[in-house]
């Protein structure tokens, strides 16, 4: 039995244990620098809590290395990586840093927010429970120290490492969805450019279509009434007349099949089609007065000739952007005052309508219109040769100009068009200048190295707190102390050595052991009985207790400059 893999898996290349899931490579020259890194954390974190108490670091030396390990593949394996970390964290706390770096990884990275909090549960109580088991076998004290130890290292390294990363994976993946969006609304707009430049050149086509095929409608009809008229006068001409009403047709069954490659030639047609009277100084005239009907104040201004001369290109094109922008003004500025200026003046037409600001702002549901009306607009004028600005006034209106040759010719068309406002009040958004990769990296690395220190500031306070605590359980036990006990069980039943209780007995106590090479004199708190002091000295000899001397003093009620440190005397 042969056994084979197809070729796709055959050729995968293996996934490196240092790259995250949406990662390619090996990622070796980054796993380096962390091991560094990481080193360099782990020393900082030991050096930080052999200053509190040297029996807190654990077995660094030894573990170190495996911590380095399970930090580095904590992208592809998040799970061995954070529980691993946390749990060797409870043996050798020097770790801790390591742990919320991994921590703050997962949680950034998983997206499941119920995988995400039992992941960090899972290093928190991995990390207490080894911690309270190991403080006994390390010697570091008792299992409830190791676990109030534990509770303070998970706090510190996995809860609030792991908020902060998940808060920061979920700012991640909303900008990700906001790019996203903003590239489907740019993909959008340029497919709604697209299809306004394809419409106005349809439009055109029909313009064409209307204006030359009446032109040759008219050449083939008379040709037909030549062809007949010669047929009884001049016979030897009637072939002539034929030919040209035959070129004619053909001319005409050519332009709609050259028209037709642009759109429907029919789209314009009926009552709404354009004529050769379009963009006259009377059609102009009754736009304005159909707008007036409507309730919109207009003034109209028309300096120079008629364009009734002029190319029909002209003309419709100087109609279509009055009849736009008087649109626009009914859409979006009710009520506004306009003006229009038509200005022929020597070979250049300008067109020019301004609406100032209305006197009710329009409907929320009104929005800012599609922008292909103006988009065509600019399609049509750039192909006589010509340009149109849309823009806001000053004041808060809106104007649209346009700059027309009076006798255009076939003006090159644009390759591409660039993007324009969307209707009036329409802002052009420019491009943000954005920090570039490096800058953004550099500013992430240097917020994580201030966020490990700020974990790392929490972690000691905490390790001090719970030290502290300590100490003060372990300073009064129950044991009564006896002679040959350690003087560190001594100071362990009894409480602390006493300067004020120790210059109370100077000169009245009875004489040390010959032996004794230091005493003990604990403060006492159980008062005092008949105007003395009742006094209990324990005195030692190499760290081992020899005597246990009970007395008493004389009460001053004065107050008593206590005597220098150097009075005193050892037996």
């Amino acid at each position: 039995m042969s056994s084979s893999a197809s070729p796709a898996v055959e050729n995968r290349p293996a996934r490196s244990p240092f790259a995250g899931p949406d990662e390619r490579g090996r990622q070796l020259w980054r796993a380096g620098g962390e091991a560094v890194l990481a080193a360099v954390l782990v020393l900082l974190t030991y050096l930080g809590e052999s200053s509190i108490e040297a029996r807190l670091v654990g077995r660094v030396p030894a573990l170190a290395v495996i911590g380095i390990a399970l930090v580095l593949v904590r992208r592809r394996l998040p799970v061995v990586g954070v529980v691993g970390l946390a749990a060797l964290m409870g043996v050798a706390p020097a770790a801790a840093l390591l742990t919320a770096v991994a921590a703050y990884t997962a949680a950034r990275q998983w997206e499941t927010p119920r995988r995400r909090v039992g992941l960090l549960l899972g290093a928190a109580g991995a990390a207490m429970v080894t911690c309270a088991v190991s403080a006994p076998v390390l010697e570091v004290g008792s299992w409830v120290f190791g676990l109030a130890l534990g509770a303070v290292l998970a706090v510190t390294t996995v809860v609030v490492p792991g908020l902060v990363g998940t808060a920061a994976g979920q700012q991640d993946r909303l900008l990700r969805a906001l790019r996203e969006r903003t590239a489907a609304a740019e993909e959008a707009r340029r497919l709604a450019d697209s299809e306004a430049r394809v419409r106005e050149r349809t439009r055109i086509a029909a313009e064409m279509h209307d204006l030359v095929g009446h032109r040759l409608s008219v050449v083939s009809l008379y040709s037909d009434g030549l062809e007949l008229a010669l047929g009884k006068e001049a016979p030897g001409l009637q072939d002539a007349a034929a030919v040209v009403g035959r070129a004619a047709r053909d001319a005409m069954r050519e332009l709609r099949e050259v028209l037709g490659v642009l759109g429907p030639v029919g789209q314009d047609a009926g009552t709404d089609a354009l004529t050769d009277a379009t963009g006259t100084r009377g059609d102009i005239e009754g736009l304005v007065e159909d707008s007036r009907g409507a309730g919109i104040p207009v003034e109209l201004r028309w300096e120079g000739p008629d364009l009734d001369t002029r190319p029909a290109r002209v003309r419709r094109a100087v109609h279509r952007v009055v009849r736009e922008a008087l649109t626009n003004v009914h859409r979006y500025a009710v009520g506004a005052h306009v003006s229009v200026l038509v200005r022929h003046a020597g070979e250049r037409v300008e067109v020019r309508v301004r609406n100032g600001v209305p006197p009710v702002p329009p409907a929320a549901t009104t929005g800012l219109g599609t922008g292909r009306g103006l988009i065509g607009l600019r399609e049509r004028v750039a192909l006589l040769g010509g340009a149109l600005e849309a823009e806001r006034t000053p004041g808060g209106g809106f104007a649209v100009t346009a700059d027309i040759p009076a006798e255009a010719g076939p003006g090159a068309e644009p390759t591409e068009t660039e993007p324009q406002g969307e209707g009036p009040g329409a802002a052009v958004e420019e491009p943000g200048r954005g920090p570039s990769a490096f800058q953004r990296r550099l500013g992430g690395a240097v917020i994580g190295l201030v966020g490990l220190a700020g974990v790392g500031v929490m972690m000691l306070f905490g390790l001090v707190l719970v030290h502290g605590a300590q100490l003060g359980a372990q300073s009064r036990s129950n044991e009564v102390p006896r002679v040959g006990m350690a003087r560190e069980r001594v100071e362990r039943a009894v409480s602390f050595d006493s300067d004020t209780v120790r210059a109370a007995a100077a000169g009245r106590e009875p004489a040390r052991p010959a032996s004794a090479t230091d005493c003990l004199y604990p403060y006492v708190d159980n008062g005092s009985e008949g105007g003395r002091l009742e006094i209990v000295r324990y005195c030692f000899r190499a760290d081992t207790l020899i005597a246990i001397d009970r007395f008493s003093v004389p009460m001053v009620t004065e107050k008593v400059t206590e005597p220098p440190h150097g009075r005193r005397t050892h037996d």
